[in-house]
């Protein structure tokens, strides 16, 4: 497959997710959408690692796998987020109960 087509989906993916998190008022969806955007940007690491691995294992075999290495760093990242993200959204809810983003402005009060 061609580059432009990872590209376009990497870009449709990230731009749902930045609709998403704009617009959204439920923490679940815009904490949802925050992890789209990190799955666009994983997908076109991989895709430029592997077109670079492509071009460059004739001289070197290591080539393109620094893509791959930032992929797996963001995947522990994103990891982390959801546990301390979700135990966030669990323990408004318990408080509010509700998980509307609006009621964190009132928090400060």
């Amino acid at each position: 497959m061609q580059i432009e087509y990872y590209i376009y989906l990497a870009v449709a993916l990230f731009s749902i997710g930045v609709v998403g998190v704009l617009t959204r008022r439920n923490a679940i969806i815009v904490f949802m959408c925050i992890e789209l955007m990190l799955n666009a940007a994983n997908l076109l690491l991989v895709a430029f690692s592997k077109m670079h691995h492509l071009a460059g294992v004739a001289t070197n075999p290591n080539a393109g796998i620094d893509g791959q290495l930032f992929v797996f760093f963001i995947m522990v990242v994103a990891a982390a987020e959801v546990s301390v993200g979700l135990a966030i959204i669990v323990m408004m809810y318990r408080n509010v109960h509700s998980v509307d983003i609006n009621f964190l402005n009132r928090l400060k009060h």
